[in-house]
């Protein structure tokens, strides 16, 4: 969807805001573009834009002088790269990237000079976003959703609450860099696990139920990895509803994994980074360069289990596991 959204009603919250904030506004229209990886309607990306708008109006920003220009399910690459150019050619003083990898790629592509914050990307200095984590040294900065090596923690998991399990299919979009940065991290401890690993590569909508059906059919005591990454996220309502027509269980990078229905998750609050981007967004406006502020580490990371799933799986989740969790869907 092109076209210009924000916060119904936000600029009521004017008449509360500081002396320093009123004064601001009767400065010139500031613009933010937005590059976003999910459409208006889904839920997931209500939440993070609801959050950033949320701090942006805290922060003194409202629609009487910002204005954002949205991009909304830049899914695909030439989606990206399109979305990227026309959001560079509006000459916005600053773009959010909530698309992930694949959009902040093509809005590196598209400038080197409007400053860009991202909110969700995976190793930004080995898919060469910045130079350093501490001195991004160009036009782009914002926050990590984790390092590679948080993928051991989702297989010490599935072997925790399922000790049996034999074959892992690591769901993966083997197209990326994350995709294959995480199934590195996994294969590098599985034989200290006992598991034979298997990938399971998801890059077409159309072969989701083709590919993870195959690995179910063919695993012996079988447990799935879904790794994160813009794909998985797309499709994670048909991702995990194979797996559970399967009744693998299952292991997914995000909470909201299992909210709609997935066994078990572990990862970082995807919404916080969202909220905290728009500290940044703001600090740029005033004056602040990308370039001297730092990308900054998830600072939460919860464990989130659905006992629904797991009865229907058969399962009976450790105390342990259970003890340590952060959200338990009855």
């Amino acid at each position: 969807m092109r076209r210009r959204e924000f916060i119904a009603g936000l600029g009521a919250v004017a008449t509360a805001l500081p002396v320093a904030a009123r004064a601001q506004q009767r400065g010139r229209m500031r613009r933010i573009g937005v590059l976003t990886n999910l459409p208006i309607d889904d839920a997931q990306m209500q939440a993070r834009n609801g959050a950033f708008l949320e701090s942006l109006q805290k922060l003194g920003w409202t629609p009487r002088n910002v204005e954002i220009e949205y991009r909304w399910g830049a899914e695909f690459a030439d989606r990206n790269r399109e979305y990227a150019a026309e959001l560079v050619a509006l000459a916005p003083d600053v773009i959010v990237d909530m698309g992930g990898s694949p959009g902040l790629a093509a809005l590196q592509r598209a400038t080197r000079t409007v400053p860009i914050v991202f909110a969700n990307i995976v190793d930004p200095v080995g898919q060469g976003f910045v130079e350093g984590l501490a001195r991004p040294g160009g036009n782009i900065t914002g926050f990590t959703i984790f390092e590679y090596g948080l993928s051991v923690k989702w297989l010490e998991l599935l072997k925790e609450i399922v000790p049996g399990v034999l074959e892992v299919g690591v769901a993966r979009d083997a197209a990326t860099a994350i995709g294959n940065g995480q199934w590195g991290a996994i294969q590098s401890v599985a034989p200290s696990f006992g598991v034979e690993l298997r990938p399971v590569d998801l890059h077409e909508s159309s072969a989701i139920e083709r590919t993870v059906s195959a690995f179910a059919r063919g695993a012996k005591n079988g447990g799935l990895i879904v790794t994160g990454g813009t794909f998985a996220i797309v499709h994670r309502a048909l991702i995990t509803t194979v797996a559970a027509r399967h009744r693998l269980p299952a292991v997914y990078p995000f909470r909201f994994f299992v909210t709609g229905g997935g066994l078990i998750s572990y990862g970082p609050d995807l919404v916080e980074p969202h909220r905290r981007a728009a500290g940044y967004v703001d600090r740029i406006l005033r004056g602040e360069k990308p370039a001297d502020l730092p990308v900054q580490a998830p600072t939460k990371y919860e464990l989130a289990i659905n006992l629904k799933t797991a009865r229907e799986l058969g399962l009976e989740m450790p105390a342990t596991v259970l003890v340590r969790a952060d959200e338990v869907i009855e």
